[in-house]
């Protein structure tokens, strides 16, 4: 069964940068799509990024695009995402999903509800 392990948060102060990484205990086939979520204390989980293995096509919520890339290296198997320009409301526990359904695009939802692997998350904490 596929493990998910996040790495890579800490603390650092706005405008810094943190790289998370997650490894993935299993091969990840090249029609999957994996995603990173946060979740800040009192709120509700939402989405980050998401990228599709296959054709490598990425998806951002808006609040961190241009700030944030989510990466595959399909040779270690592990799932990344760089972050900078940080912000205090970047402050969160971030988790890696996959979702391994099979599919015939490149398409990878933004919603919780389509991942069904989830790492236990990594602690990301920004201050101003």
């Amino acid at each position: 069964q596929l493990q998910l392990v996040e790495s890579g948060g800490g603390s650092v102060q706005a405008g810094g940068a943190l790289r998370l990484s997650c490894a993935a205990s299993a091969w990840i086939f090249s029609n999957s799509c994996l995603a990173w979520f946060r979740q800040a204390s009192g709120k509700e989980r939402e989405a980050v990024a998401s990228i599709a293995t296959g054709g490598g096509t990425t998806y951002y919520v808006d609040s961190v695009k241009g700030r944030f890339t989510i990466s595959h290296n399909k040779a270690k198997n592990t799932l990344f995402l760089q972050m900078s320009s940080l912000k205090p409301e970047d402050t969160a526990m971030y988790y890696c999903a996959a979702d391994l359904r099979y599919r015939t695009d490149d398409y990878c939802s933004l919603g919780y509800e389509a991942y069904a692997v989830w790492g236990q998350g990594t602690q990301v904490t920004v201050s101003s």
